[in-house]
């Protein structure tokens, strides 16, 4: 079911945020889940979309039963809106499964369809976010290359950091137009944050000619863990937390300084394209 009171006629063309990172384990899927209600609650239209192929977990996080993913839409077993889940504070949200994938083997009538469904989703949208998978493979780039802005998600360990400079070095590569942001996890302060923040922006300056942007800083949060096993967002479920704080800033200062759109003639067509 669509989202109450937004109409198909509505102009707009969301921000698309994706966001990803080197390797697994950094929280990522947590960030893109909390900052969408974050977001929501700050009276943003939002749809998120786990495009984490095969190893998606945004139904976890969300505590959402989904039985059914883009791969039933591209079938034809399913549309588009009989997917859609309607998360916390009216978040629409897409499941993952192996859809996309399965983009390259569908034939025009299918591909056709599908993109209008997803594109009508972008233009009624303030913010499409989009929780990519972990790693540099085509996949996950695609998505990132497509999007206004890419949040590469880190933690304070050598292997994360390495994997995450990783990531950006291959969006420099591609002349990715959008805005690249560093957001430090699992930080053990805000000034270890900000200094892992520094170290992975000016190697990017030096060696890739790269602006990197501090997307914000996250501390350890027993929190955090709690919400994760009782299946509740942490924004929801404990909204003074320090990290729950900290990702409210983030959302605020999104919606303060939504970037200019980068990309031109839909988002999921350009996804396409790197498919092809």
């Amino acid at each position: 079911m669509l989202h109450p009171g937004l109409s198909e006629t509505e102009p707009s063309g969301a921000t698309v945020l994706a966001i990803t990172s080197g390797k697994g384990g950094v929280g990522k899927t947590n960030i893109a889940a909390n900052l969408a209600i974050c977001l929501a609650g700050l009276h943003q239209r939002v749809v998120l979309m786990d495009a984490d192929l095969g190893l998606g977990n945004l139904d976890v996080v969300l505590n959402i039963q989904s039985r059914h993913h883009l791969a039933h839409v591209i079938s034809g077993h399913r549309e588009l809106e009989q997917i859609i889940h309607i998360g916390p504070l009216g978040v629409e949200v897409i499941c993952g499964g192996s859809g996309i994938e399965m983009l390259a083997n569908m034939n025009t009538f299918q591909r056709q369809r599908l993109l209008d469904g997803l594109d009508a989703l972008h233009r009624r949208a303030d913010f499409l976010i989009i929780d990519t998978g972990a790693g540099i493979q085509s996949n996950v780039v695609s998505f990132c290359l497509a999007s206004d802005q890419t949040l590469v998600v880190t933690t304070p360990e050598p292997t994360a950091m390495t994997d995450a400079y990783a990531m950006i070095k291959v969006l420099a590569a591609n002349g990715y137009a959008g805005r690249i942001s560093i957001v430090v996890n699992m930080a053990h302060s805000v000034s270890e944050g900000r200094l892992i923040y520094r170290q992975i922006a000016d190697v990017a300056g030096r060696f890739l000619n790269c602006p990197v942007y501090e997307g914000g800083l996250l501390c350890r949060d027993e929190a955090v863990p709690n919400a994760v096993r009782k299946r509740m967002p942490v924004v929801l479920g404990s909204p003074k937390s320090p990290f729950a704080l900290s990702l409210n800033e983030i959302g605020m200062r999104l919606t303060r300084g939504k970037c200019q759109k980068c990309q031109r003639g839909g988002f999921f067509r350009k996804v396409v394209h790197w498919f092809f």
